[in-house]
Formats: structure tokens, sequence, C-alpha cells
């Protein structure tokens, strides 16, 4: 069964691969104004082994410097042995502050997120199932390269549930002062700008 689902994930990311290589012999201008797109995202918890293949959008409001970002993701997925289905949802809402202009315009980003988790049972369909919603921070670095005025294709790496309190098990100084975190997340995309 999942090959059924990677061979659409597989082309559609060489699709935004072939695409973004074809614009990038473009005139560089950068992107500034509002931006929609669609992106794939790998997600990876501390408790799970393998990391997830979420797919979502982003909605982009960017000046030559700083911007917001809200993006929503989900991935869903059936354990028949289990007679139940996961659906995952999460919402970050980023501020990216970006480290340089051009066509490659490198940038960290960093806010809040909102994860949410439903399980119901498949034979069950009076059951609306069982919702959880967690919050947590998040953090990263990234690169958007942008071939023409109205194209931009990112991606980034983004640290989620960031745990600021410091649990006192970091080793040296710049282990202490640095936050914990509970997860990572892989992003790739591409946002047509108005």
């Amino acid at each position: 069964m999942a090959s059924v689902h990677t061979l659409p994930l597989r082309r559609a990311f060489v699709t935004i691969l072939m695409l973004g290589g074809l614009l990038a012999s473009a005139s560089p201008s950068d992107a500034q104004g509002f931006g929609l797109g669609g992106r794939f995202a790998w997600v990876k918890s501390d408790v799970d082994v393998d990391s997830l293949r979420f797919m979502g959008g982003q909605i982009r409001l960017l000046s030559q410097r700083v911007g917001i970002e809200v993006s929503l993701d989900h991935h869903s997925e059936s354990l028949e042995s289990l007679n139940l289905k996961t659906t995952e949802t999460p919402i970050q809402a980023s501020l990216l502050w970006r480290l340089g202009g051009g066509r490659a315009a490198p940038y960290l980003l960093g806010g809040p997120g909102w994860y949410r988790r439903t399980i119901k049972v498949l034979d069950d369909t009076s059951n609306p199932g069982v919702t959880a919603t967690e919050f947590g921070w998040h953090a990263g670095v990234g690169l958007e390269i942008l071939p023409s005025r109205h194209i931009g294709i990112h991606g980034d790496y983004r640290f989620t549930f960031l745990d600021f309190n410091g649990d006192g098990d970091a080793e040296g100084f710049i282990g202490r002062l640095l936050p914990g975190h509970r997860g990572s997340m892989w992003t790739l995309g591409a946002t047509v700008y108005f």
C-alpha cells in the first residue's frame, strides 16, 4: 500500500524540481508581496522511527527583509490491522527573516504551531473519534530561490516542539543555552507571488 502513495509523491517532487530548474534561467528579482503555494513536508518525532510525509500549502506575505508564513499540512493513514485511521494536521505561523536578497535568499524562521491529531475507528462511522491538539514553538533555517518575480521555490529545516525550560541534561556551556526539541521537519515547496 505504501508504494501506491509513493509514486504520485515522487512524480510531484520531480515535477517541482524540474520546474525550478527551468525557471532558474529567468531574470532574477526579489519576490515581494502576497504568495500562495504548495509544499511537501517530512516530519520526524522522537517517538517515531520513520519520518512521515505530509502534503500542504502556505500563504506568505514578504517584504525585502521580513515576512510572515502561515502553513497547513496534512497526513492521513489507515491502520487496518488495528482498525484505526489517524489524521494529523499541523498549522504553523512563522516569522521569516531574510538574510539576503537576489536570486537565492537564505532565511531564518520561527513561531508557534498547533498540531492536531485525530484517531477514528474504521468500521464505526457513528463515532467521531478522539482529537487532541498540542501547542509548540518551532524554529529553523531555509533557502528560497527566486527565479522570477512571481515564483519562489523554498526548502527549510525546522525544529519542532522547542523546550526553553532547560532540563539540565545538556552538556557544556552552549548545550545548556540552546533549547531542546521533540521533533524536526523538512519542507520543500513552491510559491506563486502576486
